[in-house]
């Protein structure tokens, strides 16, 4: 029998009986929760940043006497404030020169007012630079100081409404999340909104954010003068002075630092009011975090989405079933969530990692394994994401896995994967065509790519070359080839 004829392996992640079996006892604010995770890693936050903000921000919420319509409203925007966090991260790389994600965590320690804020942008940009090459970025900052800022935060919050609105959310979860950055005073961004303009769930969550940045970092005396110091000109003095007066309560910290905080937050009346999932809804949450996922580098972009067409070409190829290709798809547009936590100077680095950034970029898949383990409906998943850098010889990373221990799906998602990175824009190069990438893959054929995988790759590419609307060499893919959900739009 020659290599092109081996049959794979015979053993699958996937189990057909799964989704009747878990479909009516998972729950979103399970799976949001788990994803909200990754969020906090973007950030560069203490792990249960967001579960701490959703914590604080939902005591002041029940103290002002929120309706549960608001307080259900409020606990999703607390939960999901930072949505679209990853979209400016390779826009903060490229502008101030530095890590994006430490840049994130210490710009939310800066002093409130602009004169600390310049000192912070200025001492932070262009750190590891020469001397010349760092007094050049700066001087690019200074002189489009508001601009930029203005650009970073409008990306962020309109993104994070976009995915906010896709994940079906009303439009006061949507407007809290645009909103966070709004002040008081009308000093914010994106819009300038002054006073009760500022969406009263916006302000709760920015508060809240400050409480656990500056908790998390320097103890309870520091968030309370951190929020104190922001009264009148950040938020609303009457928020101000519920906060201190839940701050001053010891059961309030003890909430904060309860090491069971998840399963607290889970216990909340929004969350037990939450109707159990569908299936559809699941295919949405997977491609809103695939948005999430790609938004973080220009080079990324769709990348998620690519695998998952590929992923799924493959997988007709092979026969699988209609159930399996669904999960599978999932699993494609999940699989790099553990990205997030790579910083974008190592993702967007036009020249060689070194070997502490190659540590770094080999931690994502076992990354993305703990985050989809975290959700009983993505659990079976998390084996794949984490497989999809091993190869057929044990080379591979981060387990060393072989022919005889990985999976079908394993080897499915690989051979899409590989695909999708030679055949796009990458920071070191430009796209492969489609024959030329195809060869390296073949070259590789029993050590790196399974031949059976490698032959469906070229058969569904040859059915969808037929039609000239698949550009592959510039990685762009027509609405109608993308495989969809049944009842579902994702126009946004």
């Amino acid at each position: 029998m020659s290599a092109r004829d081996t049959p794979l392996p015979g053993y699958s992640h996937f189990d057909a009986t799964r989704d009747a079996r878990m479909g009516q006892r998972v729950k979103l604010p399970e799976v949001l929760g788990a994803l909200s995770h990754a969020l906090d890693l973007t950030q560069g936050q203490p792990r249960g940043h967001a579960l701490r903000c959703c914590w604080i921000g939902t005591q002041i919420g029940t103290a002002l006497g929120l309706t549960p319509e608001q307080m259900a409203d409020l606990y999703y925007v607390l939960l999901l404030k930072d949505l679209g966090c990853s979209s400016n991260a390779a826009a903060i790389c490229a502008l101030y020169q530095t890590d994006d994600i430490a840049f994130k965590h210490d710009f939310k320690l800066a002093d409130g007012n602009l004169g600390a804020i310049l000192r912070f942008v200025l001492s932070k940009t262009g750190v590891g630079l020469g001397v010349a090459d760092r007094m050049r970025a700066t001087l690019k900052v200074i002189r489009k100081s508001d601009r930029i800022a203005q650009n970073l935060i409008q990306t962020r919050c309109q993104k994070g409404a976009d995915i906010a609105e896709r994940l079906r959310f009303s439009a006061a979860v949507q407007d809290g999340i645009r909103c966070l950055d709004e002040h008081w005073d009308g000093s914010g961004r994106p819009q300038g909104l002054a006073g009760h303009a500022v969406p009263l769930a916006a302000n709760i969550a920015l508060l809240a954010q400050v409480v656990d940045v500056f908790h998390q970092a320097n103890g309870r005396s520091a968030a309370a003068t951190a929020v104190r110091s922001r009264g009148n000109s950040w938020f609303d003095p009457s928020l101000v002075d519920v906060f201190l007066a839940c701050a001053a309560q010891d059961s309030f910290w003890s909430g904060v630092e309860d090491p069971q905080i998840e399963t607290v937050v889970f216990a909340a009346a929004p969350a037990r009011a939450d109707p159990p999932m569908d299936d559809t809804y699941l295919d949405d949450i997977a491609y809103a975090f695939a948005d999430v996922i790609d938004a973080k580098s220009p080079f990324t972009a769709d990348h998620s989405r690519r695998v998952m067409l590929y992923a799924d070409m493959i997988a007709g190829e092979l026969g699988f079933s209609a159930d399996h290709r669904t999960w599978l798809r999932r699993v494609a547009l999940l699989h790099d969530v553990g990205k997030l936590a790579v910083s974008n100077t190592i993702l967007d680095k036009p020249g060689r990692p070194s070997p502490a950034e190659w540590d770094v970029i080999r931690s994502h898949p076992t990354l993305s394994a703990e985050i989809l383990t975290r959700v009983s409906v993505f659990a079976d998943m998390a084996p794949v994401a984490a497989a999809h850098h091993e190869r057929l010889d044990g080379k591979g990373y981060p387990n060393g896995l072989n022919a005889k221990t990985l999976s079908i799906e394993a080897m499915v998602l690989t051979a899409a994967d590989v695909f999708d990175a030679l055949s796009a824009d990458r920071p070191y190069r430009s796209a492969l065509p489609v024959g030329e990438a195809l060869q390296i893959m073949r070259a590789g054929a029993g050590t790196i790519h399974h031949p059976t995988c490698l032959d469906a790759l070229e058969r569904g590419l040859a059915r969808l070359g037929q039609s000239d609307e698949l550009d592959l060499q510039h990685g762009h893919i027509p609405a109608e080839n993308a495989p969809r959900h049944p009842g579902t739009s994702m126009s946004g």
